[in-house]
């Protein structure tokens, strides 16, 4: 048994399957199953077993885990303390992010933090809406996570920004600006597919709005939303900062205005150095 393999176990158990922990480890993905093989063999156990696409922790693989999570936290300290560098940490810090706001942490906040924290390692646990942020962060999995407020009394949440909710339009769809929010009554709308996290969290923004658009595309990938906008299948609903500079769409405000509270979340306990860095840091960005 190594550490590297412990990495592998955890990250898959993260993770959900074995290719998207060997990409956030930057690592082949068959020698990830090997070494998970190997520690199998080794210790004469099972810890995955198949769930549909991925895999998920047998009961015996869960106790592993946790056991794991321990013994990596520990060595990272003990490497902290030997080998800190002046004026700066060594660890590693685990953030989670909601599908929708992950580009806005792996393209601005990390990679800004990184540049004066290289001696950090970084990684990024993707989750399906706010409930299942919650359960990363309860758990142990992730130190922060960036989503959507608010969140449970439970986790402490820091406020960075606000961001408005627009309308994007296609270019031939005559309607006045701002639209009222009614207006989306019947609309015809890109929406997100049945079934998932950031379809639920939309569906329970119209109810809250009292409006019941027409889905005349339900998709979950999110780089065919504005192309079928252009092609004047439907409207989206979007943060007006990730479209502002879009091209063949018309950006429209709603009367009265949407806003989304966008922040950090942890649990009520004391955080690492690192993520305490991270943290101040994501607050003097917002």
């Amino acid at each position: 048994m190594n550490l590297r393999q412990l990495r592998y176990v955890v990250a898959t158990a993260d993770h959900g399957t074995m290719t998207a922990a060997a990409q956030a480890l930057f690592v082949a993905q068959p020698a990830l199953s090997r070494a998970i093989r190997d520690l199998e063999r080794e210790l004469g156990v099972e810890l995955f077993a198949r769930a549909g696409r991925g895999v998920a922790l047998t009961d015996t693989g869960e106790q592993i885990v946790r056991y794991a999570r321990d013994a990596l936290r520990a060595v990272d300290a003990i490497t902290a303390v030997c080998s800190a560098p002046a004026g700066g940490r060594t660890g590693e810090l685990r953030v989670a992010s909601t599908l929708t706001l992950e580009p806005e942490l792996t393209a601005r906040l990390l990679p800004e933090f990184a540049r004066d924290q290289q001696a950090v390692r970084v990684r990024v646990i993707r989750c399906e809406g706010r409930d299942a942020v919650g359960a990363v962060i309860r758990d142990g999995r992730a130190d922060l996570a960036l989503t959507d407020l608010p969140v449970p009394g439970d986790l402490a949440a820091h406020p960075l920004e606000q961001r408005e909710i627009v309308l994007i339009c296609p270019p031939a769809l005559q309607i006045r600006e701002p639209v009222p929010v009614s207006a989306l009554d019947g609309m015809r709308l890109i929406m997100p597919a049945r079934g998932g996290a950031r379809r639920a969290e939309l569906d329970a923004l119209l109810t809250r709005l009292g409006v019941v658009p027409v889905a005349a595309v339900e998709s979950d990938d999110r780089g065919s939303w504005l192309p079928s906008v252009r092609a004047g299948r439907g409207s989206l609903l979007w943060y007006r900062n990730q479209v502002e500079t879009a091209d063949g769409v018309t950006v429209r405000s709603l009367a009265p205005p949407i806003m989304a509270t966008i922040g950090l979340v942890h649990a009520r306990r004391p955080l690492t150095p690192v993520a305490r860095d991270f943290l101040v840091f994501a607050k003097s960005r917002g």
